[in-house]
């Protein structure tokens, strides 16, 4: 059971190895679970991430969408009940008529969300043209951004600024526009859209770059041709559809009422107008966070209204998502690298959950005033943890109870440590006061046994007389406390009650007498000198627990019982006897014979006892 030397030399690399494999692990975990969080931050997140952050950000888009009224916006709608009176495609001179009736009321600006792709009725298409260049109505065309064999190229652009390279604007591959007659119009919107790898719209390009020259969404151009001022720069690729408002917050008048005059002035005058269809026969529906089948025409009053309140100073302050998202998952790695080796899985899966809580509290703050940031970021990197830093540390655990119990198993029988795990104590290392018998065994005249040998042999000598006293003790079921040098002490009776611990350990004794014994004539048959082993036993109340101190504990006992069989043993050097034993070991035997040596003074005793020993040829060698 001793350790040479040599293998005394290894542990501290050994350790020194073990904790650095561990504190490497962490901190690959606690990398991992930072990076996590940044990946989906950067612009090349594979799409998987983007739908999760998506789908997050969705969901509190729909949960903080209001309805609140714009009075700044009309939305002129050919829905079906439009169409019933008069099927589509409309007559031009109709289209015309409609916009004439808005210009007319004060309409501060109309947006066309209609294709006008080839001519039609004269009249219409010269009234159309008439007002495209000398009042404030911005025409559609729309950008493919999709790269084809056949470049789509219907019509003809109209409008743009001229650009040498497209900057953060979106390029765009291909057009679908207006026929000439409309080639003199001086505004135009782009209605190109790209949704989603699932199908969704979050996103308009604000500018598009097509052929050396930019060109503005609707909601942007219709804002221009009707601001009175110096146009601002055009600048800004894909843009976050602001879905602030649910779609109840925009007035809505049926084209076909207006046409009718049912459409008062008042609910004209000074709005920005936008015409277009929500019928789905027409077909310009999208899905959209707010819907899964949405007006194309309501996407641009989502955008026309959040470019309203930037002019407005009305738009949210902005705030460093990306930095909040990237702090908050640094805290949380920093509390779990602390939590995950102190608590149990449950307690560190029960606290990843409490902070995966408290992050959707702080995204919900921060997604209006960061459209890109990654929200569910953070929560992709509490479910790695969850995932695989809580069972790695689960698993550390296990692998540091199976080494304890490696450790138990070799200073408590087999049996005694499967019944701890077994039994139903909360704590069974806790200090109990047990009835226990304490052996305690030592070799008589070491010194004189080792001081010729050279330092191998006398390891040698003293690990083969250990393994002669351990072996015994843990086939009879006791703990063995601990080694002192060329001796142990061992007892019976604790972790685990046991009725029979005296003739435990007096049977233990037996059978240590008998190891040195044949250990003892191999010697002899060497020409070495005989061995003698002293043993000493009691019994009686002991503390027995883990004891020691935040740096160091061992499992012993201690207590009047053990102090006295630690006396018993010294005596045996003035006895012809190997086993001397005390009073109480006598009194609690039920399967042993003694042979009563008289009374004797021990130190540290204050009045004599009695002293025994076992009637067996054993027990007198």
């Amino acid at each position: 059971m001793a350790l040479r030397v040599d293998e005394l030399m290894t542990i501290p690399a050994k350790l020194r190895a073990h904790f650095s494999n561990k504190l490497l692990s962490r901190s690959l975990i606690a990398a991992t679970a930072v990076a996590l969080c940044a990946w989906p931050q950067l612009p090349g997140a594979p799409t998987w991430l983007q739908l999760g952050n998506e789908w997050l950000r969705d969901r509190i888009v729909q949960l903080q969408a209001v309805e609140k009224h714009d009075p700044r916006i009309l939305v002129v709608d050919i829905d079906e009940t439009s169409l019933a009176r008069q099927p589509w495609p409309w007559p031009r001179s109709r289209i015309a008529e409609m916009v004439e009736e808005l210009l007319a009321a004060g309409a501060k600006g109309v947006a066309l969300d209609i294709f006008l792709e080839k001519p039609a009725d004269a009249d219409g298409d010269a009234r159309l043209a008439l007002m495209s260049r000398h009042a404030p109505l911005v025409l559609a065309q729309m950008f493919d951004y999709v790269e084809r064999p056949t470049p789509l190229a219907g019509a003809f652009v109209g409008g743009g600024i001229p650009a040498r390279a497209a900057g953060d604007a979106v390029p765009a591959y291909g057009y679908l526009g207006n026929h000439a007659g409309l080639q003199q119009a001086r505004y135009f919107g782009n209605i190109g859209v790209v949704p989603d790898p699932d199908g969704v719209l979050r996103r308009v390009p604000m500018a598009t770059w097509y052929q050396g020259r930019l060109y503005p969404t609707l909601s942007r151009a219709l804002l221009d041709c009707c601001s009175g001022a110096a146009a601002q720069p055009l600048q800004g690729g894909h843009v976050r559809v602001p879905y602030g408002r649910t779609w109840e917050s925009y007035d809505v008048a049926k084209a076909a009422d207006l046409l009718e005059g049912r459409v008062g002035p008042e609910h004209i005058q000074g709005r920005l107008v936008l015409v277009g269809s929500s019928s789905l026969s027409i077909g310009d529906r999208v899905a959209t966070p707010l819907g899964a089948s949405t007006a194309g025409l309501l996407v641009h009053a989502a955008m026309l209204s959040a470019q309203l309140d930037a002019r407005a100073g009305l738009a949210p302050a902005s705030w460093p998502g990306a930095a909040m998202a990237l702090l908050f998952t640094l805290g949380v790695v920093l509390l779990a690298s602390y939590t995950l080796p102190r608590l149990s899985a449950v307690a560190n899966a029960g606290m990843l959950a409490a902070a995966a809580v408290g992050w959707l509290v702080l995204a919900w703050l921060i997604a209006p005033h960061d459209p890109e940031v990654a929200l569910a970021a953070p929560l992709f990197s509490l479910l790695f943890m969850l995932a695989v830093a809580v069972p790695f540390h689960w698993q550390q655990a296990q692998v540091r109870s199976r080494q304890l119990l490696g450790t138990l198993r070799q200073y408590v029988a087999n049996s005694v440590v499967d019944e701890l795990l077994r039994s139903d104590l909360k704590d069974p290392l806790a200090p109990r006061l047990l009835q226990v018998t304490t052996l305690i065994a030592d070799m008589e005249g070491y010194t004189t046994q080792v001081e010729s040998l050279s330092l191998e042999e006398a390891a040698k000598l003293t690990t083969d007389f250990l393994d002669c006293l351990t072996r015994p003790v843990l086939e009879m079921q006791g703990t063995l406390d601990k080694y002192t040098g060329d001796g142990l002490v061992a007892f019976w009776g604790a972790p685990l009650p046991n009725e029979e611990h005296a003739d435990l350990a007096l049977d233990a004794a037996q059978r240590i007498l008998l190891e040195v014994e044949r250990f003892s004539q191999l010697r002899a048959q060497r020409g070495l000198p005989p061995l003698r082993v002293r043993i000493g036993i009691e019994s009686g109340a002991a503390m027995a627990g883990d004891y020691g101190t935040s740096f160091r504990s061992i499992y012993t006992a201690v207590g009047d019982s053990v102090n006295t069989a630690s006396r018993l043993e010294q005596a045996g050097r003035d006895y012809p006897y190997s086993v001397i034993i005390g009073e109480g070991t006598v009194a609690r035997a039920r399967r042993h014979r003694f042979l009563p040596l008289g009374e004797r003074q021990l130190r540290g005793k204050e009045k004599p006892i009695k002293v025994y020993t076992l009637d067996t040829l054993e027990a007198q060698r």
